[in-house]
């Protein structure tokens, strides 16, 4: 299977159905408020970003990295912030552009393409990189590192949201109903079961994966990242969030 198509294909559809709230564009009061210097934007579920986490925003070159959906570009747009949105999804990219449009953001652009691949970007192209819980839609998470440290210039700072791949350990159908069921060995990709890929090709909802930590994290080191910050966040809803957060954030420096 082609991943990377059938998850874009998936995107499409959370967008043109309401599915999700990750595709519902920001409010024109949150833009307004944004331009004010008061905004909050989100890299794992519910926890905002801290503010000390944001280099200084006005006029920084900004990479939103599998980041679409017309939330967090547009906000960050709004702060004075000359932003690029990259995502998989070209109706993902149509919520920005919507915001973009709506509010006369001129300094928001989208581009589409594989988080892995940012061949489209020359060297040090960036100094701020905000790449929220998107990662586990691919099976390799270290070319996104590796191109991210390549795209961000020298002092910038890479913001990014992960999935705690203990998530992953549960029968996910189960703990939506509150049974905590231990399933799956890790690392976990729903491509490798075909009992999940025929529930998910049935419901049309996207393929996950989960990541080691030593992907995730020293993954950010051996790419060249030193990473400063770290805090953890929860599900709103899934009962494994009863024992256990469930995201991560971190916040890493190119040196």
């Amino acid at each position: 299977m082609d991943i990377r198509a059938y998850n874009r294909d998936a995107w499409n559809r959370y967008v043109d159905g309401g599915k999700s709230l990750w595709t519902q564009p920001v409010s024109p009061e949150t833009i307004a408020r944004a331009r004010t210097g008061d905004f909050s934007i989100l890299l794992t579920e519910q926890k905002p970003v801290p503010h000390e986490w944001f280099p200084p925003l006005s006029g920084l070159d900004t990479l939103c990295l599998a980041c679409g959906g017309g939330q967090q570009g547009p906000v960050l747009a709004a702060t004075g912030a000359n932003v690029t949105v990259f995502d998989n999804s070209p109706r993902q990219l149509d919520q920005d552009r919507l915001v973009a449009e709506r509010e006369g953001l001129a300094n928001l652009k989208t581009v589409e393409g594989d988080m892995r691949d940012l061949s489209v970007f020359a060297d040090d192209s960036f100094d701020f990189i905000f790449h929220p819980v998107s990662n586990l839609f691919i099976p390799d998470v270290r070319p996104v590192w590796r191109d991210a440290f390549r795209v961000l210039r020298h002092g910038g700072t890479l913001l990014a949201g992960f999935m705690n791949p203990v998530f992953y350990m549960f029968d996910l159908e189960k703990a939506d109903n509150g049974i905590l069921e231990v399933k799956y060995k890790l690392p976990h990709a729903d491509s490798d079961h075909p009992e999940i890929v025929k529930k998910l090709l049935a419901t049309g909802d996207a393929l996950e994966h989960s990541h080691s930590l030593t992907d995730q994290l020293s993954g950010q080191m051996d790419a060249g990242f030193h990473i400063t910050g770290l805090y953890e966040d929860y599900h709103g809803t899934s009962a494994v969030s009863e024992y256990t957060p469930t995201y991560i954030a971190t916040r890493a420096i190119k040196h």
